[in-house]
């Protein structure tokens, strides 16, 4: 399956995002802020990851892509680390039958041989489970990076040529590189949502946000609901998208 580039050709778009994604930031934060410890936050915030996923497949979003563990992430203490793959697992094991049950995919990209064996296989026994479902496509990225993203496409299409006896000095074009993207099997998002007030995007997705509408929100991530998914969607709804046009023409003008 190939989708269209926003830097090669304009994609069609429509009032509902075909393709959300979504730092869910601010779980320590709000839980600090009640006197509560960070992991608190973190069970919190997989709450509002189950709301976002019932949110987005009853609009008829079509992908949504979560950032759910950087590759940067490795940083923190260890004890929190800790937690965060504790609630992976769980949560696999907790909402995989649900979200099979709602006809949704589900795929983890990011490098997964940091993991343990335990936690990839039960990562590949929850894609091939749900694999053919349609109805929407839910993305977890967990210990990824968008530059780790683009080299390891950039090594995989290098092998491709190797095996291929592809000239070394032939021109590289971005369809050959992006098919090796982690996420090649999905549009470019249409709509980027961060919470917890910062503005900026932290490593992810740095090749597919070339030209998505980008939505900062204040609150931290236990606290993004539904209304606040609703008004995410209802400002994309307004944005006018030229991908390099005119307004003019984007009206059907010249």
């Amino acid at each position: 399956m190939s989708f269209t580039s926003s830097t090669q050709s304009v994609p069609a778009a429509g009032a509902i995002p075909r393709h959300i994604a979504v730092i869910l930031d601010g779980n320590g934060r709000w839980a600090t802020r009640r006197h509560l410890p960070r992991a608190a936050g973190h069970r919190k915030g997989v709450e509002a990851v189950r709301a976002t996923v019932e949110g987005c497949a009853r609009r008829g979003v079509e992908f949504l892509t979560l950032f759910a563990f950087s590759s940067e992430n490795w940083r923190r203490p260890a004890e929190e680390v800790s937690l965060l793959m504790r609630l992976f697992l769980s949560a696999l094991q907790r909402e995989v039958t649900q979200l099979h049950r709602n006809g949704i995919r589900l795929r983890i990209v990011g490098d997964l041989s940091r993991f343990e064996p335990r936690l990839q296989k039960m990562i590949a026994d929850a894609e091939a489970r749900t694999a053919g479902n349609t109805r929407m496509t839910l993305t977890i990225c967990a210990n990824y990076g968008g530059r780790w993203d683009i080299m390891q496409a950039t090594n995989a299409l290098l092998r491709q040529r190797a095996a291929q006896g592809v000239p070394l000095d032939q021109p590289v074009a971005e369809d050959d590189l992006s098919r090796h993207l982690s996420l090649a099997y999905a549009p470019e998002p249409d709509l980027f949502i961060r919470t917890g007030g910062e503005q900026r995007i932290s490593n992810f997705l740095l090749w597919q946000l070339a030209y998505t509408e980008l939505y900062f929100c204040e609150c931290f991530w236990p606290e993004f609901n539904d209304q606040r998914l609703e008004e995410a969607i209802q400002w994309y709804g307004q944005r006018e998208r030229r991908f390099g046009r005119t307004s003019v023409q984007t009206r059907g003008g010249s």
